[in-house]
């Protein structure tokens, strides 16, 4: 199941004080946008946009269970960045049932994945195995 996935891009740095909302070092928050403003044209709804002490998070409106792409600076490249989705195990549980989660999150890989590379923004994308 593709859920991480990294690549190179000097088009989304931080905003000024953007480390102050999250933690010291961590940015992501114009990539968040740049996904958010994106991802509807690929068949996904954004809820909203949040702030945690990773980095961002970009909700995605899902009924079956919560999905959500989060995006961050990545220190292993210069100008590294990570996305990774959450649910990344194939099947969650609520109230009892059991969930497939991979359909869903493969569509959503697939929609950053063509994102990603149609913007001529990034470089070395690579899906963690």
């Amino acid at each position: 199941m593709r859920t991480h996935l990294e690549f190179v891009s000097a088009d989304f740095p931080a905003y000024q004080g953007e480390e102050e909302e999250i933690n010291p070092g961590r940015f992501g928050k114009r990539l968040a946008e740049f996904l958010a403003g994106q991802l509807p044209s690929n068949g996904f709804t954004v809820k909203n946009i949040g702030i945690e002490d990773w980095g961002v998070r970009v909700e995605v409106e899902n009924q079956a269970f919560p999905l959500w792409v989060g995006c961050g600076n990545y220190e292993e490249f210069e100008n590294g960045f990570l996305c990774f989705i959450e649910p990344s195990t194939p099947h969650v549980r609520r109230w009892f049932q059991k969930i497939p989660t991979e359909p869903i999150v493969e569509q959503l890989a697939s929609a950053l994945e063509n994102i990603l590379k149609s913007s001529g923004k990034v470089s070395s994308l690579r899906w963690w195995s």
